[in-house]
């Protein structure tokens, strides 16, 4: 579990192709790992890495087909920077919102221009994630906890202070580019409870909660 809140910015130190998934050598930069150990997760561009080797620098990760099927991994470079998060722990803030680290799609970059000393961004998201986003919501866009300015059509609006744009990857963004997104886990759970028909994965459902359940546990008379 993360908070969306970018601790360091890293870099692709090397990539190892393994019968058909991937290992990944990540370079941590500033990111403090006194208090990482084998086994710990950290957020790479939002995407959860198991470290199963420190070599000091920073991890090694094992990259799965799965992961690599629904993230843009699979274009990665050496040199290339990462946004890094290392797991959340019950002590601390939650600086941004509840993320898991699972990108629930892709989306791309429309637009960018500048407004005043921040940058407007107009993002386009898959269509079945469009319905999880709402105005003034929360998402995730290589793990970076961010708020949605407005919604238009299938693309999403927003608008990045100088601090975000410098401390993170998002300097670099530009139209075309690819980004990983994460919907707010509230909103996903919701649907489900609500009884829509349709999940993140569009995959069909007919059960959810109902009028009659409603009333058959005494919450409507």
């Amino acid at each position: 579990m993360f908070t969306g809140i970018i601790e360091a910015v890293g870099s692709i130190a090397s990539i190892e192709e393994q019968s058909g998934d991937m290992r990944l050598y990540v370079r941590t930069g500033n990111l403090d790992l006194g208090d990482v150990k084998l086994g710990d997760s950290i957020a790479t561009n939002g995407v959860c890495l198991t470290a199963v080797e420190l070599p000091g620098d920073g991890f090694i990760a094992d990259v799965s087909r799965e992961t690599l099927a629904h993230t843009r991994f699979h274009t990665l470079s050496i040199g290339e920077r990462v946004n890094l998060e290392k797991a959340l722990m019950p002590t601390s803030r939650l600086g941004g919102h509840i993320v898991t680290g699972h990108v629930d799609g892709l989306g791309e970059i429309v637009s960018r221009q500048e407004d005043a000393r921040s940058i407007r961004f107009s993002v386009k998201a898959p269509k079945n994630l469009q319905r999880y986003l709402a105005a003034k919501g929360s998402v995730t866009v290589d793990g970076i906890s961010l708020t949605l300015n407005a919604i238009d059509g299938e693309c999403f609006e927003l608008n990045i202070v100088p601090h975000t744009a410098q401390e993170t990857i998002m300097m670099e963004y530009v139209p075309g580019r690819l980004i990983h997104l994460e919907v707010d886990i509230i909103a996903r759970y919701l649907e489900r409870l609500l009884g829509h028909t349709q999940d993140i994965n569009n995959e069909q459902s007919d059960q959810g909660l109902t009028m009659e359940t409603l009333m058959a546990c005494g919450f409507n008379r």
